[in-house]
């Protein structure tokens, strides 16, 4: 059972609007995954004589070369999928918050404002897991924020049902992707025995011209 916390919810205002509800998780997505790229870019570039930094798109350092489970989808689909079910939550959250505030069951309003905070440590824990995974090469560490990630998120979609079954059922995909991510950083850790920082190897980029090649280690590496 959770209460309201104000210092760990996110302002009032924001899920009053719904355009601010809706576009904030998915501009924190979109700034946390560029600045996982950009540094993992610099380490690439701090790694690496001159020789092979020019042209910059020619040689990269791979960071995706992990041994990957069966049935993980496309790189290309992971960035469509996150914006939806970052939109699909802003909408829930503003459907919830505006909804339960205006009941008259103080109980409703209780459960809106606990919503309101475990909406907020979601997002969070949301937001840490790129960086845990892929800079910092955790995945023990990653492995357990998607658990706790996915715990708080049924509990909310159970707190928003008893709220405006609309926003509980906007987090059920999210629900469903989670329980897929969860298996895939979990099979990715235990496939490469719980340790990234070794699986680093250099190849020409088949990106069409992005600079990251999507060759995984137990591929054959593509021709260009």
């Amino acid at each position: 059972m959770t209460t309201y916390i104000p210092s760990l919810t996110l302002p009032d205002a924001i899920f009053a609007n719904p355009a601010v509800s809706i576009l904030l998780p998915i501009g924190l997505g979109c700034t946390v995954g560029f600045s996982v790229r950009r540094t993992l870019h610099a380490i690439n570039l701090a790694n690496y004589p001159p020789s092979l930094h020019i042209p910059a798109k020619s040689t990269q350092k791979t960071y995706y070369a992990l041994k990957q489970p069966p049935y993980r989808p496309p790189p290309q689909v992971f960035g469509p999928t996150w914006t939806s079910l970052y939109a699909l939550m802003g909408y829930a959250a503003y459907r919830a918050w505006t909804t339960g505030t205006a009941s008259l069951n103080p109980t409703v309003v209780n459960l809106t404002k606990q919503g309101a905070t475990l909406f907020t440590i979601q997002l969070g824990l949301n937001l840490i897991w790129m960086p845990l995974f892929f800079s910092l090469k955790r995945p023990v560490e990653a492995t357990a924020d998607i658990i706790a990630l996915t715990g708080v998120t049924g509990y909310l979609t159970y707190v928003w049902s008893q709220v405006d079954s609309v926003a509980a059922w906007c987090m059920v995909p999210y629900l469903g992707w989670l329980g897929f991510a969860t298996y895939l950083s979990a099979a990715t850790g235990y496939l490469n025995n719980w340790n990234l920082a070794d699986k680093e190897r250099e190849s020409k980029s088949s990106d069409r011209g992005s600079g990251w090649n999507k060759d995984y280690v137990n591929e054959a590496p593509k021709e260009d």
